[in-house]
């Protein structure tokens, strides 16, 4: 028993060395690697890129409708994150209303230098065709390593090149933009909810999109980066239910005024 132990000793500090390299190897690389927020900063809209059809595209001309921009960073040739974050953004569009091209652009920016077009074609096929609006517009760009690097450090995406994995080791976020190109909104999700994607779509477009109770929702909810969703201001849906109750009580009172005074004149 006493050499059994000796051995399970033995063999326990030999893995510490070993943990440590581990954890010390996968620190260094994911070093500068992350999401530094730009909120309320407006990012630069001469940069040019390259649309999925061939034709080049200064990135102002995304935001002449006066729309908000939903805006992801992939590369296609990704193993998975990248995948995971468009099929994720596709599932909960599918439950907001509003088209692509309509109420809002769609925009996803590849940051490698190497994508090509035709891959971006193909990328955008299979997105649209997922998110079952054919119709929809998704705009799927590629362009120089310049453009790239500006738009996401404008952004505060930070991305990093692994030579001996031979990918790219990067975040994954949803991050939503004014149409005057000023960063509103963060989601570092691969699965948001279709409500916070919706509600980051109506605060991006400062109420311009969606219904009175699309607004009403951003009174009563507000977004908390720890939950990274929109949470409930308990003061503030305290303040609607108390002005919808005293509503209702006055239409109910005024009501039963109307009719007494029918009553009364008929009488």
């Amino acid at each position: 028993m006493v050499w059994l132990r000796y051995i399970f000793l033995s063999v326990g500090l030999c893995g510490i060395p070993a943990l440590g390299q581990v954890t010390h190897q996968a620190a260094r690389l994911y070093e500068g690697v992350g999401l530094a927020p730009h909120l309320g900063e407006k990012v630069p809209l001469n940069l040019t890129f390259t649309q999925s059809d061939g034709t080049g595209i200064v990135l102002e001309d995304l935001f002449e409708a006066e729309r908000p921009v939903v805006l992801t960073f992939v590369y296609h040739t990704c193993p998975m994150l990248c995948s995971a974050l468009l099929d994720g953004l596709t599932r909960a569009l599918a439950d907001v209303p509003w088209d692509p091209g309509t109420a809002y652009d769609l925009v996803t920016v590849s940051f490698s230098p190497e994508d090509s077009p035709s891959r971006a074609a193909e990328q955008r096929a299979r997105y649209l065709r997922q998110l079952g609006r054919p119709e929809a517009d998704w705009h799927f760009l590629t362009g120089q390593e310049a453009s790239i690097r500006t738009l996401t450090e404008a952004t505060g995406f930070q991305f990093k090149w692994v030579e001996e994995q031979e990918e790219y080791v990067h975040p994954a976020a949803i991050i939503f933009l004014s149409p005057d190109g000023t960063v509103t909104r963060y989601l570092a999700d691969v699965a948001p909810r279709s409500r916070d994607v919706r509600a980051a779509i109506v605060e991006a477009s400062n109420g311009q999109v969606g219904s009175l109770l699309d607004r009403a929702f951003l009174y009563c909810f507000r977004f908390d980066p720890a939950a990274n969703s929109y949470v409930l201001v308990a003061t503030r849906a305290m303040q609607v239910g108390g002005g919808l109750t005293a509503f209702f009580l006055l239409a109910s009172l005024s009501l039963l005024w109307l009719r007494e005074f029918r009553r009364r004149t008929i009488a």
